[in-house]
């Protein structure tokens, strides 16, 4: 069995980071290590949330991790909230990385063309370092212009998406994909750059109007989940595009409509049988 370690925050309430990617990663068929950055009583969407900082514990709990010898056969990376966890995790993709490790970095911190709240462009360079070291990124269209330089667009085309991904991959990662590109009306997926052949892979489905907090953990940890069954990036980015459209749809077909969060425990099923 393939075992994959994810580094991210956890909430108790609210549907995003670990508490999306233990399940999912899981039930694809990895065992899913955690790594907590951060425990908060809810995700940040709710007022009055509680967060306990845990850098402090990251280095006790991965020397333990040496001393018993344990590997992984991928890493993967989500958010993580300050310059400082950045490094500790860099030193840890050093320590644990081996022939065949894959390390999938997904830079969270900025969104609609902003960075958000707290974070500074000091932060936005800590994670094109971060990038620098890993074997696939997932970067959306705003975290990507920030820490390439180029001008963020609301409105564009398939040659500035190409040009964006060329910048990417001069960071150092061997493919790197763009979330929420949208190269038809009424379409959105994704376009990535695999620097290794030259070449571009785009995938667009249908775009459902609505937006939910967590979507992109569930796109990331999807992916994770399906590299780990051996399937090729493209496909993988494919069945995760596809699956976490369909969780949206699902949602908003709940006469509760969680707006905390995406039902993902009701579509799970369904992922196990996309191809």
């Amino acid at each position: 069995m393939k075992r994959v370690l994810t580094i991210q925050d956890i909430s108790c309430l609210g549907k995003c980071s670990l508490t999306i990617a233990l399940p999912v990663i899981s039930a694809l068929g990895a065992e899913t290590v955690i790594l907590p950055t951060a425990v908060l009583s809810t995700h940040t969407m709710f007022k009055g949330f509680t967060c306990k900082d845990l850098s402090d514990q990251i280095g006790p709990i991965t020397s333990h991790w040496k001393s018993e010898g344990v590997a992984f056969d991928a890493i993967y990376t989500g958010y993580l909230g300050t310059a400082e966890q950045i490094d500790q995790v860099k030193g840890l993709i050093r320590d644990f990385r081996r022939p065949g490790t894959c390390v999938i970095i997904d830079p969270v911190m900025a969104d609609n063309g902003r960075l958000y709240p707290a974070f500074d462009m000091a932060y936005v360079r800590k994670n094109a370092e971060l990038c620098a070291v890993a074997d696939i990124i997932v970067p959306n269209l705003t975290e990507a212009a920030l820490m390439t330089g180029m001008e963020y667009r609301e409105r564009y085309d398939e040659s500035y998406i190409r040009q964006l991904l060329t910048r990417l991959s001069g960071l150092g990662a061997g493919i790197s994909v763009l979330t929420g590109v949208s190269l038809e009306e009424g379409k959105t997926g994704f376009m990535g750059y695999d620097r290794a052949s030259g070449t571009y892979h785009a995938y667009q489905n249908r775009r459902i109007d609505a937006a939910y907090h967590g979507t992109g953990d569930l796109f990331s940890s999807t992916c994770v989940g399906e590299i780990m069954k051996g399937l090729d990036w493209r496909d993988a980015m494919r069945i995760a595009a596809d699956y976490t459209a369909h969780t949206i749809e699902v949602t908003l077909n709940d006469p509760k409509q969680p707006w905390y969060g995406v039902d993902f425990e009701a579509t799970l099923p369904d992922l196990m049988r996309m191809e």
